[in-house]
């Protein structure tokens, strides 16, 4: 559920493993508690409706931040890369992932966690491109969250000193709100998209650490400027870093990939 949106339920998630036919978490993952209960009293909750809209908006988000801190830690105790790739739908996340994963699988051991509504069809195709992965169905969910991402961690186990991809559900507003416990935020955007993605949506371009403008084997076809689409965000986030590629003809791909391995963690 998200902190305003309120967007199917946090439970209504399945965790599928894309080489099983069986559903991999239908229980939910309930696996242990997390409702950290306040001691502290809300006074006036009764003559202030608005007070306990907002309450639960912050509960919501400080549970998350709790087990995304939870889940930072085992990543950085095995020394495992994790990015989380956000976008809109349609952008080319998979396909970016599934030429990232034919050329760095001879070096570095990968996995990936998909996130979507429904269907097995990303985890299908990561799986043949070679990386072991699970697929979270989130039903009426329109983002991942740190407790997903912590049960699916607990039947994908990454091995030390690997990397582990998170591709969101396709979305610029709602996984703005939820760190997971990633190492970095990559935000993928299309030039079919506009210059204009970054005034419309801040929030996912202000937490992003690197921006991919891909399918830049059509820019002769569209009306888009990548150094408006630029400009527009560092107005957001003058820290945010670049990457021009097409993950189709894998032109600019060497870029992305030498900037995976130059993070620190691996």
């Amino acid at each position: 559920m998200c902190d305003t949106c309120g967007c199917g339920k946090p439970d209504g998630f399945i965790i599928h493993d894309p080489n099983h036919t069986h559903s991999q978490g239908s229980d939910h993952i309930h696996e242990h508690d997390h409702t950290h209960p306040h001691t502290h009293d809300h006074p006036h909750e009764h003559d202030h409706p608005h007070k306990k809209v907002i309450d639960l908006n912050i509960d919501i988000l400080s549970q998350n931040n709790i087990t995304a801190g939870m889940n930072r830690r085992f990543f950085e105790g095995r020394k495992v890369l994790c990015l989380n790739m956000v976008s809109s739908p349609g952008s080319g996340k998979t396909t970016v992932l599934e030429k990232t994963i034919s050329h760095l699988i001879p070096s570095k051991k990968i996995y990936v966690i998909e996130g979507d509504q429904q269907t097995l069809l990303d985890a299908d195709r990561i799986e043949k491109a070679g990386a072991p992965s699970l697929q979270i169905n989130t039903g009426q969910c329109c983002h991942l969250d740190a407790r997903m991402i912590e049960s699916a961690l607990k039947k994908l186990y990454p091995e030390a000193n690997s990397i582990l991809f998170i591709e969101n559900v396709g979305n610029l507003v709602c996984p703005a709100m939820f760190d997971l416990g990633e190492y970095k935020r990559i935000l993928v955007a299309s030039v079919t998209e506009g210059i204009d993605k970054p005034l419309k949506y801040p929030n996912m371009f202000e937490t992003s650490h690197l921006c991919i403008i891909n399918k830049s084997d059509l820019l002769p076809h569209v009306d888009f400027s990548t150094e408006e689409f630029m400009k527009n965000a560092r107005l957001i986030n003058h820290h945010l870093e670049f990457i021009t590629l097409s993950a189709k003809t894998e032109e600019g791909m060497n870029l992305w990939y030498d900037w995976i391995l130059s993070q620190n963690i691996i």
